[in-house]
């Protein structure tokens, strides 16, 4: 890894150490409820700002008649959104379409639960998964019928499953 690039990994380190001392410091004064509100509520505004900037990048939600093709172009958008989010070096993510309207993010790592851990905050910390994918989907126009884990890191499962039921045809969920 080059000089620049491992300043900024360690810089990304930093920034979610902040983040992990935050949650905590917000949970001692005001309690874990408050705190996972505040951290799904921000993240869902950063996860929707991402959805958006995807969008523009990627033009209108593809609408060619074949779901199985349009699902594989709406999850090429979903990844692209996890990388610009968390950058590969904190998390090992990937998508899947595992049916006509769905799919699947599996998580084997991920950073943040990795800081929230060294911060001392995991008990009763709640994961903002759901909330960032709903910020995805809405930035990406993708209205979504389902959204919910089935399995996560913070539990101490393997890894995190994250379900995504997609209303289909893509295009009846709007432009992002």
């Amino acid at each position: 890894m080059s000089n620049e690039r491992a300043r900024t990994v360690e810089a990304y380190r930093l920034w979610w150490q902040h983040d992990a001392h935050w949650y905590q410091g917000v949970a001692a004064r005001f309690g874990q409820e408050a705190a996972n509100e505040i951290n799904a509520e921000a993240l869902g505004k950063v996860a929707l700002h991402v959805g958006q900037r995807v969008a523009r990048f990627s033009g209108p939600l593809p609408d060619s008649g074949d779901t199985g093709k349009d699902l594989e172009e709406l999850r090429r958008r979903y990844d692209d959104c996890g990388d610009r989010m968390f950058p590969s070096e904190l998390r090992n993510a990937s998508t899947e379409v595992a049916d006509d309207d769905l799919i699947v993010l599996t998580l084997k790592r991920s950073f943040a639960i990795t800081m929230v851990r060294m911060a001392g905050s995991l008990d009763g910390y709640r994961c903002p998964c759901t909330d960032i994918h709903a910020g995805w989907s809405e930035g990406l126009g993708v209205t979504l019928t389902e959204n919910r884990a089935e399995s996560c890191l913070r539990d101490g499962d393997k890894a995190c499953r994250l379900l995504m039921r997609i209303a289909t045809p893509l295009s009846a969920g709007g432009e992002g």
